[in-house]
């Protein structure tokens, strides 16, 4: 299906500054054509601040709710880059997120991938 760069390259305009949450519903819609649902997400965020802790709880049922899972499904944590490099001076964050998903049934070969 491709990555979120090649449908929303960050080299066009249009997308400047653009709501995160419209790509992931976008991708959603992509991925329910192709067959499939998303089961869980693990999602990491690595900055030195916000402390991601106090947020996490809302963060997971925000995402929950555009995945159309159950909150219980989301798992929203942080940490730290114990100073190093541009994140441990807090000059940005990166995020590490894992999805599994699940092909509908009729929908494939297999009901697992």
């Amino acid at each position: 299906m491709g990555s979120i760069g090649e449908r929303f390259p960050d080299t066009d305009p249009v997308h400047a500054g653009a709501d995160s949450t419209e790509f992931l519903r976008a991708a959603m819609v992509w991925l329910g054509e192709a067959g499939y649902r998303v089961v869980n997400a693990d999602v990491t965020v690595i900055a030195e601040q916000p402390r991601v802790q106090p947020h996490a709880r809302e963060m997971e049922g925000r995402i929950a709710d555009l995945m159309a899972v159950a909150v219980g499904d989301i798992s929203v944590k942080g940490k730290t880059n114990e100073g190093m490099g541009w994140i441990g001076r807090a000059e940005g964050l990166a995020v590490l997120a894992v999805v599994s998903i699940e092909r509908l049934a009729g929908s494939g070969e297999s009901t697992r991938d």
